[in-house]
């Protein structure tokens, strides 16, 4: 089966079921893969997949790679060098966020509208890339076509979501109270480990992408509890359904 995929997305937390769905034609470890890192997250597999979703010729990574690990911003932002030159224009991305804002609740999808990037390190710092401008533009980093396409969806199939800012820190470490409370003041509606540094460089190869995150524990004053890595994968797994559904319609219309 020979694919020539103009879509990809990055299987992060809340959309692992979706893979299961793609008719695969082709997949490859990404240990098989030159120069590629390998996930050490727990919850995140670790391969490339070519194949149908749907009607739709996609490029799926199936787990993801972040800053806290270990890797430079080179790496993790590599497999969307990757992406580019395979020729993707539209890129899909999901993600485990606490919530910071005081109208969210656990088990919510928030349709990211835009970002603040308070990683340590920038993905285009140093040499600049040919296929995109030194100085990016980012004004509209999340396609206001594609999330105007995502509300209509989720008004269609009765699904509640909500919209906001998405602020990306370094990690591994979930957020003080007193950090979800600046970045709640710096206009912050989420907050997570990802996303960030894959969307930047996406929007310098000119891709075009829509992000969605499941909040998965709050960050508001008052209903702050200790929270762990495995309670956020269980918050994430039980919203898998209606996500894929949003991702799975918005992929086939596209």
């Amino acid at each position: 089966m020979q694919t020539t995929p103009d879509t990809a997305i990055i299987l992060g937390t809340g959309l692992g079921r979706l893979a299961a769905e793609i008719n695969i034609s082709l997949s490859i470890e990404y240990k098989d893969i030159p120069n590629f890192p390998v996930s050490t997250v727990e919850g995140h597999s670790g391969r490339l997949i070519f194949g149908k979703l749907g009607n739709k010729d996609i490029m799926a990574m199936e787990g993801r790679f972040h800053y806290y690990e270990g890797y430079d911003m080179k790496q993790v932002t590599f497999p969307i060098r990757v992406m580019n030159e395979l020729g993707i224009k539209t890129l899909f991305v999901s993600n485990a966020a606490g919530g910071t804002n005081p109208d969210f609740e656990i088990g919510d999808l928030m349709i990211i509208t835009d970002h603040i990037n308070a990683l340590p390190e920038h993905p285009l710092r140093g040499k600049n890339f040919p296929n995109g401008p030194r100085f990016l533009d980012m004004h509209e980093a999340y396609s206001i076509e594609l999330r105007e396409k995502a509300l209509a969806i989720a008004k269609e199939k009765n699904i509640k979501v909500q919209q906001g800012v998405y602020l990306a820190t370094q990690g591994p470490t979930y957020e003080t109270p007193a950090e979800y409370k600046m970045f709640r003041t710096w206009g912050a509606d989420a907050v997570g480990m990802s996303t960030v540094p894959e969307v930047i460089v996406a929007n310098h190869c000119g891709i075009k992408c829509f992000g969605i995150s499941v909040i998965t524990d709050l960050g508001v004053e008052g209903k702050i509890v200790e929270v762990s890595h495995e309670e956020v994968q269980i918050a994430a797994n039980a919203v898998q359904p209606i996500m894929a559904d949003i991702m799975r319609e918005m992929i086939n219309r596209a």
